[in-house]
């Protein structure tokens, strides 16, 4: 396929997720296209501001792969407050065959099993890929490279990355892939206060970071500064094997955790109760006890919000899924499953979940800023990806241009990467590193 040979050698990733090559999602039997922009975590507002600033580029990328695929119809899903900031409608036509679906400002929405069912009615069996119910699935930043890849014929270079948290002004910028954050937080007169932590994320599944070694990557959709007493902060914080050990003796079995587990609302044979009980040792030996762990998507509502024992279901599942994971392990169905009749009443509000995360009194609506070109050094990373690292074309000392490809693909599963400034090249530690020349 052309288009998939574009999508590869442009290095389009997913942008909003775990980083899966955008050209393996291309397949036949598609009837539906669904364009993710549900920006579900608190405090993120990346697809806002390209949706606003760029969305002809967004549809130029949908109706190729409309058009590519033969695909009949697309959807791109936002949320309410989305919708109501850009002047949306439900069911508004943006092109032909282009609709849009307005979602509820509910968390986590923009899970993307959860986010197919509430834009299609339609519910992916459990451990199955989206093209099974007929659907494929991306992000719209990853729509927007695509466009501009068939536009001006140029790779992905820069990224979109909400700026948001103990702030004076949330905003959105976008940097050359490689960035280090620190040298964003200088550009921006940003200090991170002493107390606080730097995530790359959002604030319920983002990871923890230091900002003197962290870098921009394909994958980064925000860089968050929240003081380390919130709840975002100290969930990520505890330690593993502590809460997994809390969790076995306190758990009081009251499956509230369940209750609330979006994917087991849905008809998914997820009990993270069950989870808790489950010794880790008989896991061990008998790794298929715990074999839907696997279709957990961490949202954290179990830890967060579900649990009045203050335990971690997901620190649990977390140590199953690592555990799966090396038995090469996981669930898949085969029979239909449906979601419960409750779901509908168990929703978690955005506004609640910022508020039980402590992050409310940060969230707020995040504008372009500027685009930020003049760094004098990026540090890119040859693994930006789920699949095999990128392989040098380069070496120590060449000179390359923004835009010149400096990895290709590896075999299988893998991407490109290409300059995103100009400079000097030098090879280190998995990563290409370009230093302008003055």
């Amino acid at each position: 396929m052309e288009l998939k040979e574009l999508m590869k050698s442009a290095g389009i990733v997913g942008a909003g997720g775990a980083g899966f090559p955008s050209y393996a999602k291309l397949a036949g039997g598609a009837d539906t296209l669904l364009i993710n922009g549900a920006e579900c975590e608190p405090l993120i507002y990346t697809d806002y501001v390209i949706l606003k600033r760029e969305l002809s580029l967004v549809l130029s990328g949908i109706e190729a792969v409309m058009t590519e695929l033969s695909v009949p119809r697309a959807i791109l899903a936002i949320k309410e407050h989305t919708a109501k900031r850009l002047s949306f409608t439900d069911g508004e036509e943006l092109s032909p065959k282009v609709s849009l679906k307005v979602l509820p400002n509910v968390y986590p929405t923009g899970d993307e099993i959860s986010l197919i069912f509430e834009a299609t009615g339609r519910v992916v069996r459990p451990g199955n890929l989206p093209i099974t119910k007929g659907v494929i699935v991306y992000n719209v930043e990853t729509m927007y490279n695509l466009g501009v890849a068939i536009r001006t014929k140029s790779p992905v270079t820069k990224k979109w990355v909400t700026v948001a948290g103990k702030v004076d002004t949330p905003l959105v910028v976008r940097v050359p892939i490689g960035t280090s954050v620190i040298d964003l937080f200088k550009r921006l007169n940003i200090t991170v206060p002493e107390g606080h932590t730097v995530l790359d994320g959002g604030p319920s599944m983002g990871k923890i970071i230091n900002p003197e070694s962290a870098l921009i990557r394909k994958t980064t959709k925000a860089i968050v500064i929240l003081p380390s007493s919130s709840g975002a902060v100290l969930s990520k914080r505890m330690n593993e094997k502590t809460a997994v050990a809390r969790a076995e003796t306190a758990c009081c079995q009251c499956t509230r955790c369940t209750d609330m587990c979006p994917r087991a609302l849905l008809g998914y044979p997820l009990e993270p109760h069950k989870m808790v009980r489950t010794a880790m040792g008989a896991a061990v030996l008998l790794p298929e006890m715990v074999l839907s762990a696997t279709l957990c998507c961490g949202c954290g509502i179990c830890e967060s919000i579900a649990c009045s024992q203050g335990i971690s279901p997901r620190a649990v599942i977390n140590n199953y899924k690592a555990l799966l994971a090396k038995n090469k392990m996981r669930y898949t169905a085969k029979e239909d499953v449906f979601p419960s009749y409750a779901r509908e009443y168990r929703k978690i509000p955005s506004d609640r979940w910022a508020s039980t995360l402590g992050v409310k009194k940060f969230d707020k609506v995040a504008e372009f800023y500027k685009e930020i070109s003049d760094f004098s050094r990026v540090e890119i990373p040859l693994s930006q990806h789920i699949g095999a690292p990128s392989i040098p074309t380069v070496n120590d000392g060449d000179r390359v241009f923004e835009g010149d490809l400096i990895a290709r693909a590896a075999d299988g599963l893998s991407l490109t990467q290409h300059a995103s400034i100009s400079g000097r090249v030098t090879i280190a530690n998995g990563k290409i590193v370009i230093d302008r020349l003055d």
